[in-house]
C-alpha cells in the first residue's frame, strides 16, 4: 500500500498531490513491488505519535487487514522513528517512509564500488537515528539497503557502537575514492577536456540522450533511478572540440539529505563541470515543479551563483507531444533566458542543435590569438590544431601566421611551451 499524506496547510494543488502519489507508486514499481492500493490522505496537522489521526490509522488498518496480500506500507513522507514504530504496531505490518524507499532503490541499483559505499553510508546514517526499535534485514541474495524485511523474519538488535565504527570506516574509504577522482580530474585538466554534465529529474531521459550523443550503451529504462553510478564518455563537438560527457544520478523532490551528502563524491562531476545540461521531460505534466526540485538540489551543491553561466536547458521527449504542444514548447524555449533546445533523445530530432549549443557554451569564453610560427615548427603547429580552433592561416615569406580560437588554459600552456623553447 502506498499512502501520500496531503498536508492542507501547504496549500498544494490536488493535481500536484496526485502527481506525487503517482511518483511514489513509480518508486515502488522501480524495485518490483506490486501496489495493491494507493491513496492520498488529507492531513490537518501531523500527529507526533503516528502522523495520522486515530480515525485514519484505524481506517487504513482495516484496508490492510481486508487485503491479506499487503505486507508493506509506504508512507510518502519522512517519518520519525517513533511514528514508524507506532504505525507498524497499529497496522501489524512493515512500514517504511519515502527516505527508506529511495535508499532501498539505491541499494538495489548501485553497481560500482563507490556507489555501494555511498549507499551503505547513507543507509547507516539513516538507520542509526532509528535505533528505538529492532531492525529486520532483507535476504542477502536480494541486495537493497535492507529496510523492507517482511513480518516473520528474524529481528536483529543493531548495536549503535558497531554502526558508528562502520560509518567511520566508510567515510575513510570514500575519502580515498574522492582523492582518486580528484587525481582523475587533475589528469583531465592536463589534457584538458571540458566536462559536460547531464542533470535532471529522474526518468527525464538523461541516459537515452547520453547514449544518443556518445553511441554508448548505458542502461536506459522507463523507470525511476535507472542510472545511479556516474558514467563518462568522449563527445565530439561540431567545431572539432573534444569534451567529456557525464551521465549523473537523477534528482527527485524531497531527496533525502543523507543521500545528498553521501553522494557528494559522485555529484562533484556536476560541481566541476564546464557546462551543465539540464534535461527536462517536456511531456510530463509537472515538469515545471520538477525543474524547481532540480535547481534546489543544485543549490544544495553550492551551484546557485554560477549555474546560469554554464546551463543549457533541454526539453526532451518532444516526440510524445502533439503538434500544438510542440509548437508551444518551441516558443517557450525561444523565450528562455538561458540557451534552450527542444529535442527527442529517442528519435534524434534536435540532438545536432544541442551539440551546437554545447559547442557555443564551451567556446564562448575562448580568446582569439594571432600567432607567428617558424616554418620548421611543425610540432607547435600540430599542437595548436589539436588544442585550439584554427580559423585562419597565412603563409608569408618570414613565417606562418595562424589566427586561433583557444581557451585561457591552453593558451597559457602554449606560452609556457614557447618560453621553454626560447630558454626563458
Amino acid at each position: 500500500m502506498v499512502v501520500h499524506p496531503r498536508l492542507k496547510s501547504r496549500g498544494q494543488s490536488p493535481t500536484r498531490d496526485q502527481q506525487l502519489l503517482g511518483e511514489a507508486v513509480g518508486l515502488a514499481h522501480a524495485i518490483n513491488l506490486i501496489v495493491a492500493h494507493a491513496e492520498i490522505v488529507p492531513l490537518d496537522r501531523p500527529r507526533p505519535g503516528m502522523l495520522f489521526g486515530s480515525g485514519t490509522v484505524e481506517r487504513l488498518g482495516g484496508l490492510i487487514h481486508d487485503d491479506d496480500k499487503v505486507m508493506l506500507v509506504i508512507v510518502d513522507t519522512a517519518l520519525t522513528p517513533i511514528q514508524q514504530r507506532n504505525l507498524e504496531r497499529a497496522w501489524k505490518c512493515k512500514v517504511i517512509d519515502r527516505t527508506g524507499l529511495i535508499l532501498e532503490i539505491f541499494g538495489d541499483r548501485a553497481r560500482t564500488r563507490e556507489g555501494r559505499l555511498q549507499v551503505e553510508l547513507a543507509a547507516l546514517e539513516y538507520q542509526r537515528s532509528r535505533l528505538v526499535r529492532s531492525w529486520t534485514h532483507l535476504e542477502r541474495q536480494r541486495g537493497g539497503a535492507g529496510f523492507m524485511g517482511g513480518p516473520g523474519e528474524t529481528q536483529i538488535e543493531t548495536d549503535r557502537r558497531l554502526i558508528g565504527r562502520r560509518i567511520t570506516r566508510l567515510k575513510k574509504e570514500l575519502k580515498d575514492v574522492k582523492r582518486t577522482r580528484q587525481l582523475h580530474r587533475q589528469a583531465r585538466k592536463r589534457v584538458p577536456y571540458p566536462v559536460v554534465a547531464l542533470v535532471g529529474y529522474t526518468n527525464a531521459g538523461k541516459s537515452t540522450l547520453f547514449n544518443r550523443l556518445t553511441n554508448a550503451e548505458v542502461v536506459a529504462e522507463d523507470q525511476l533511478f535507472a542510472t545511479l553510478d556516474p558514467t563518462m564518455r568522449g563527445l565530439e563537438t561540431p567545431s572539432g572540440q573534444r569534451a567529456i560527457l557525464s551521465d549523473t544520478v537523477g534528482f527527485i523532490s524531497q531527496l533525502p539529505h543523507e543521500l545528498v551528502s553521501a553522494f557528494q563524491a559522485t555529484l562533484e562531476e556536476v560541481i566541476e563541470a564546464d557546462v551543465i545540461v539540464h534535461v527536462r521531460d517536456a511531456a510530463h505534466a509537472d515538469n515545471e515543479a520538477q525543474k524547481t526540485d532540480v535547481l534546489a538540489v543544485l543549490k544544495q551543491l553550492g551551484l546557485s551563483d554560477t549555474v546560469e553561466d554554464t546551463l543549457i536547458e533541454v526539453f526532451n521527449k518532444a516526440d510524445l507531444l502533439d503538434p500544438a504542444g510542440r509548437e508551444a514548447l518551441i516558443n517557450q524555449a525561444g523565450r528562455a533566458g538561458t540557451p534552450a533546445v527542444v529535442l527527442s533523445a529517442v528519435t534524434g530530432e534536435g540532438c545536432e542543435t544541442l551539440t551546437d549549443a554545447i559547442d557555443r557554451r564551451i567556446t564562448e569564453n575562448h580568446r582569439i590569438e594571432e600567432i607567428a610560427l617558424a616554418f620548421d615548427d611543425g610540432a607547435g603547429m600540430a599542437w595548436l590544431y589539436e588544442h585550439g580552433d584554427v580559423i585562419e592561416r597565412r603563409d608569408e615569406e618570414d613565417a606562418v601566421y595562424l589566427k586561433v580560437r583557444i581557451d585561457a588554459t591552453n593558451w597559457e600552456r602554449f606560452e609556457m611551451r614557447r618560453d621553454r623553447e626560447r630558454g626563458d
